[in-house]
Order: structure tokens, then C-alpha cells, then sequence
């Protein structure tokens, strides 16, 4: 059996103000990856089109 408590708190106006500017931090941060994930992403995918043996390097099997 699985048994599940809740507590509730209340912080006062200062807690209240860290745990804020802490959310923003780690909103702004998790952003900023994400969008940095995503460009990344972006910039290795090509179309089959534009893949030509004038544009792209070969190198040798070895």
C-alpha cells in the first residue's frame, strides 16, 4: 500500500522572493538549453537535394 502525505507551507515575503528569483533563474536556464539544443539540431539536418559531390567533402575509407 502506497500512502501519500501533502504538507503545505507558507512562507513569508522574503522565502517567497528567493524561491521567484530562483524559478526565473532556472526558467531563463532551462530556456536558454533548449533553444541551444534545438539550433543544434537544426544546423545538421540537410536536405537529400542539396547533397551534392561538389558540396560536400569525401574522405577515404581508411
Amino acid at each position: 500500500m502506497i500512502v501519500k502525505c501533502t504538507y503545505r507551507i507558507y512562507p513569508d515575503r522574503q522565502p517567497t522572493q528567493l524561491l521567484d528569483e530562483w524559478l526565473e533563474t532556472l526558467s531563463a536556464s532551462y530556456s536558454y538549453a533548449l533553444r541551444e539544443l534545438k539550433n543544434w539540431i537544426a544546423s545538421r539536418k540537410y536536405a537529400i537535394d542539396r547533397c551534392s559531390l561538389e558540396s560536400e567533402r569525401i574522405l577515404s575509407a581508411n
